[in-house]
């Protein structure tokens, strides 16, 4: 069970930072190639050179096998790749809070990308709907 656990921890932390990361680029700031993507994120997405991509998967790459060297630790807890475990007992009301809280806006996120997907597939709109006019 601890494995979906982690799963689940692992995908919402993903589908968080995709979030953050969509608005981003659909605000159009393109932090490399010189901003010169589409605001559009699934065409900025088409349009990311093959080196970029080269980048992108070696560091996720990099950033899981540093995830299977800690797991390979004595005393790894499901989820902990800071180590957190180490410094706060489980038992803690504050840190079980914080624990719910993070799953429970990783489900969020989950959903949220999909919709935020489906919406510019189907669409065309990839922005912030609610200021739009």
């Amino acid at each position: 069970m601890s494995m979906y656990r982690e799963a689940e921890l692992k995908h919402g932390r993903v589908a968080m930072a995709a979030c953050l990361g969509w608005y981003i680029t659909a605000a159009g700031v393109h932090p490399a190639f010189n901003s010169s993507l589409s605001s559009d994120p699934l065409k900025a997405a088409a349009e990311l050179p093959a080196v970029g991509w080269i980048q992108f998967v070696l560091g996720c790459g990099a950033i899981e096998w540093l995830a299977q060297q800690i797991k390979a630790q004595p005393g790894y807890q499901s989820g902990d790749i800071l180590g957190a475990a180490y410094w706060v007992d489980d038992s803690d009301e504050g840190w079980v809070d914080y624990q719910n809280k993070e799953i429970n806006n990783g489900r969020l996120a989950m959903l949220a990308i999909m919709g935020i997907i489906v919406q510019d597939l189907k669409f065309g709109d990839y922005g912030d709907q609610l200021f739009k006019h």
